[in-house]
C-alpha cells in the first residue's frame, strides 16, 4: 500500500466511524430521521421494517465498514457499502433538515455537500485497484488465455489426426500392397501347378 492510500484511507474513513457511532448512539433520533422515508418504502418491502433496528444496523455497517477501510482491509467492498449508506444518508440528512429559516437552509446546502463529497471519495476509492488489476480485468485476460490455448489445442489435435489418418492410409496401403502380391504369387503358383 503506497504511503498516501496508508494516509488518506484512515482520514477518510475516520468521518464514517464517527457518523456510525453517533447513529447507534442516537438511534432514536435516526430513526425519526428514516421513518418518512420507511412509511414510503414499506409498500414495496417484503417485510416489516423497524425503523429503530434499520438505525442500529446502518450505524454498525458505517462503523465496521469504516474500520475495514480505515486498517485497508476489504478496501474495495467496505468502500462500497460506505457509498451506499453515505448516500443513504445524504438523502436523508438533505430530507429532515430544518429550511424554515435561511440559515437553515444553508446548513442544508453545506451539509449535502459535505455528504456529497465524501460520497464521491468513498466510491472512487470503491474502485481504486491499488495498482493491481481488478477482476473483470483479470476475467477478460483468463477468457482470452483460454480462448488461446482451446485453439491450440485443437490445432494440436487436428495436425495429430491428419498424421494419424497419413499414417493408417501408408499402412493400408503397404498391406494392401503385400496381400495383393501374396494373392498374384497364389495365383501363378496355381496356374502353374
Amino acid at each position: 500500500m503506497s504511503f498516501v492510500r496508508t494516509l488518506a484511507r484512515p482520514m477518510l474513513a475516520s468521518s464514517f466511524i464517527l457518523a456510525g457511532l453517533d447513529k447507534l448512539k442516537n438511534s432514536d433520533d435516526t430513526a425519526q430521521q428514516l421513518s418518512p422515508l420507511l412509511r414510503k418504502a414499506a409498500a414495496s418491502l417484503p417485510f416489516q421494517a423497524n425503523e429503530k433496528a434499520l438505525a442500529r444496523v446502518m450505524g454498525g455497517a458505517q462503523v465496521g465498514a469504516g474500520v475495514l477501510f480505515g486498517l485497508g482491509k476489504f478496501s474495495r467492498l467496505s468502500a462500497g457499502l460506505l457509498t451506499v449508506v453515505s448516500l443513504l444518508n445524504t438523502f436523508v440528512e438533505w430530507r429532515s433538515a430544518d429550511i424554515s429559516s435561511k440559515e437553515g437552509r444553508q446548513s442544508r446546502r453545506s451539509q449535502l455537500l459535505k455528504n456529497l463529497s465524501l460520497s464521491g471519495g468513498v466510491l472512487l476509492a470503491s474502485v481504486d485497484t491499488a495498482g493491481k488489476p481488478g477482476l473483470a480485468w483479470r476475467a477478460g485476460h483468463l477468457a482470452a488465455d483460454a480462448r488461446r490455448n482451446a485453439s491450440h489445442l485443437a490445432a494440436d489435435a487436428r495436425r495429430n489426426a491428419s498424421h494419424l489418418a497419413a499414417d493408417a492410409r501408408r499402412t493400408t496401403t503397404t498391406k494392401l500392397n503385400k496381400a495383393d502380391k501374396a494373392v498374384r504369387r497364389a495365383v501363378e503358383h496355381a496356374s502353374g501347378a
